[in-house]
């Protein structure tokens, strides 16, 4: 898939692999809208993406909207706003994640407000994005929603519940929507270990070192990206 001049639109992408994922698709000519919840981050985000817009040469383009995705209210506005920056939207990426509360208790011990937070980012705030999305991309038949997601999705991990739950029903949500809106295409890609600030939160006693870096992990996605007529729709992909 080409990804020159494409309007894509990144949650999660004021740190992490949000922002490297940015960061590599502007730097290929991308016009990239990028979403998080913290407005400051997300500026200072900006500013760095812009900046491998303008030294790569290729037209991209950086921009931000400070939305929280689990936000019902939220949804169509950040939408509109994205369409309104770059136009249409051909590719979007699911980054967005919380882990509830820290440490992650057991789930006999989550509150059950927790748990509907977690499952509103992590799975109904994305199911909302795409129904906002997805329709245009169904009208052209083309089009790419990523979700990422975790070997919680498919490894169960005492206290990792909720966040784990919440990834194994974004991977189904991606294989029923592939089922279902064909040729467009639904990918879940399952990152590995990283060296990122959610890791550390959940495992802060992990060596760093063993880590993958998110740019490097970000330059793998933009791989799959340019390759992704080559992928059945649908498919869960593991990158560790």
């Amino acid at each position: 898939m080409e990804i020159r001049n494409k309007g894509v639109l990144v949650t999660g992408a004021s740190r992490g692999l949000g922002l490297e994922l940015a960061r590599a698709l502007v730097r290929e000519g991308a016009r990239v809208v990028m979403v998080a919840r913290n407005a400051r981050d997300l500026d200072d985000a900006v500013r760095v993406v812009k900046d491998d817009a303008a030294s790569s040469g290729r037209g991209g383009e950086a921009h931000g909207l400070a939305f929280d995705v689990g936000d019902k209210e939220a949804v169509h506005r950040i939408a509109g706003a994205a369409a309104a920056l770059v136009g249409e939207i051909e590719i979007v990426v699911h980054a967005a994640s919380t882990l509830g509360p820290l440490p992650m208790p057991l789930l006999l011990d989550t509150e059950c407000e927790d748990f509907e937070r977690v499952l509103a980012v992590n799975l109904v705030g994305p199911f909302r994005l795409t129904k906002a999305l997805a329709g245009p991309m169904v009208l052209r038949q083309r089009g790419l929603v990523l979700f990422i997601s975790s070997d919680a999705a498919v490894s169960a991990y005492a206290g990792w519940g909720s966040y784990g739950i919440s990834k194994a029903a974004q991977d189904h949500l991606a294989r029923s929507l592939a089922a279902e809106l064909d040729p467009v295409r639904f990918l879940a890609i399952d990152p590995g270990e990283m060296d990122t600030t959610m890791h550390a939160d959940a495992m802060p006693e992990a060596d760093r070192s063993t880590l993958a870096r998110p740019a490097d992990v970000a330059a793998k996605i933009v791989a799959i990206i340019q390759t992704v007529e080559s992928i059945p729709n649908g498919s869960r992909l593991g990158l560790s």
